[in-house]
């Protein structure tokens, strides 16, 4: 029998950008969010900056490679919603339970996130079309 592990709570919504700089203006200035962090996070060739809502985040993400997934993302849809993130209590177990049921995964085994939390991503193919990252909140 797997192990339970639990999905505790929308961690953000990820949006893909162009230009981190130029989105800030929107988000930061127009709608007066805060702006938490930026980020450059190697191991997904991405700079993310985090904007706090609530108990969850706006996550705005900008490819700093033309070879990733996101930029050819970019390239292919423009800026826009790119995935959504739950957190979860514990990643490994809750991805033995999604490779037992067969589910669709972008990478096998987790990958380093920003902050030096890891993360899982659900192909949209097996989300009814949308991009699920699990995430796993490290050590603080």
């Amino acid at each position: 029998m797997t192990k339970n592990s639990k999905i505790t709570r929308l961690n953000h919504i990820a949006l893909a950008v162009d230009d981190i700089d130029n989105a800030l203006n929107f988000w930061q200035d127009t709608l007066g969010l805060s702006l938490e962090r930026v980020e450059h996070v190697s191991s997904q060739n991405a700079q993310v900056a985090f904007l706090p809502v609530g108990d969850s985040e706006i996550e705005l993400v900008q490819p700093t490679s033309a070879e990733t997934g996101l930029a050819i993302y970019l390239a292919k849809r423009g800026p826009g919603m790119h995935h959504i993130a739950l957190e979860v209590d514990d990643l490994d177990a809750k991805l033995v339970r999604l490779k037992e049921r067969g589910v669709r995964l972008i990478n096998e085994s987790p990958v380093e996130a920003a902050g030096g939390n890891r993360a899982v991503f659900i192909h949209p193919e097996s989300a009814f079309g949308v991009l699920v990252e699990l995430y796993e909140i490290g050590e603080q």
